[in-house]
This record gives C-alpha cells, structure tokens and sequence, in this order.
C-alpha cells in the first residue's frame, strides 16, 4: 500500500511537499491541487480533459 501511496501523491517541484486538494462544486467537478506554502498549483478541466499548471513567481 506505501508503494502505491508514492505514485498517487503529487509533491510540489519547488520545496518537494506533498500537494493538497481542494474539489470545487460536485455540478462542475473541477480538481484544484495546491501546495500549501503557494509556490504550485495543478487544476484539472474535465472539458479540456488536461492539466493546468501554474508556478509562482515572485
């Protein structure tokens, strides 16, 4: 099961921290992962079918 657990958990590319959830409406079913230091964001577009990513820069 921890074998698994490393393939499904997405970790931020900047500090390496595992990335956080949040599910928007059940009506719109948009994913938003997050890392909670705010340096990373991945949001899943059920009509895009794909991934958007966005980094922070500052």
């Amino acid at each position: 099961m921890n074998l698994l657990k490393l393939f499904i958990n997405e970790k931020c590319p900047k500090c390496n921290k595992t990335l956080e959830t949040k599910h928007s409406s059940i009506l719109s079913a948009f994913v938003i992962k997050y890392c909670s230091e705010g340096h990373y964001q991945k949001e899943f577009h059920p009509s895009l079918e794909t991934y958007i990513e966005t980094n922070k820069v500052s």
